[in-house]
């Protein structure tokens, strides 16, 4: 008995249906694919911000640990100086300068210890420095007074034009106008005002780093040092 021709087309016609409707069409392929894109990049980017963000407060306790040392050591030569020049661009100072301005200008009883700001004296720092002119340290850690004066950096990345500084006469607890602006580094990361009716002085250090296309990440810390008893003007 031969086999019904048209029953044979109408099972394989019921065949193909039900095999095309356990696949995909090439539509819903190309629209899973878009999709799985899309959340891929989404994905991708939420790791670069969050890798971001982990550079930036790596970056912050750092940078502020290296402020807080370096303000530290200021605050040291301020306390141990005997009066502070209320015009340290015109004090003569024991290192070339090379140009950097002279923010701080400390008498000693040695030789002067001079803070100035500006170009690196060479290409391994970042950017804009802060360098000390004074007597070198001991093995001890104590200034050995009757060693020649050094010029080292203190700390680099400073920040190349930061907003001038205006806070100094309320750090100070001063009228404004009342403070000198030493050198007048208040346009300077590294600035340094002074109360000539007391000797306090007050700082200010910013540093600044580029973390992206357009972005900078700046940090900055702030100080008021009072003279050390018998010392000041």
């Amino acid at each position: 008995m031969s086999a019904n021709p048209v029953a044979g087309i109408a099972l394989r016609h019921r065949l193909g249906r039900l095999q095309s409707r356990g696949g995909f069409s090439l539509l819903e392929l190309l629209l899973a694919l878009a999709l799985g894109l899309a959340l891929s990049g989404v994905m991708l980017q939420g790791l670069l911000a969050d890798g971001q963000t982990s550079l930036r407060l790596s970056r912050l306790v750092r940078e502020k640990d290296n402020q807080r040392r370096t303000l530290a050591l200021v605050q040291l030569d301020l306390r141990r100086a005997r009066a502070v020049s209320p015009n340290p661009m015109a004090e003569a100072s024991a290192c070339g300068l090379a140009g950097r301005l002279p923010v701080l200008h400390l008498l000693t009883q040695a030789a002067p210890i001079t803070y100035s700001v500006g170009a690196a004296p060479s290409g391994i720092w970042r950017g804009q420095v802060l360098m000390r002119c004074g007597p070198a340290f001991g093995l001890d850690g104590g200034t050995n007074w009757a060693s020649a004066s050094q010029n080292r950096v203190v700390i680099d990345g400073l920040a190349p034009a930061p907003d001038p500084w205006q806070g100094c006469p309320s750090l100070l607890a001063l009228d404004p106008g009342a403070s000198v602006d030493l050198a007048l580094s208040s346009r300077r990361a590294f600035s340094a005002c002074l109360d000539p009716a007391t000797g306090v002085v007050g700082l200010r250090l910013a540093q600044e780093f580029g973390s992206g296309p357009k972005r900078h990440q700046r940090i900055e810390s702030l100080q008021v040092v009072a003279p050390a008893e018998g010392a000041g003007p």
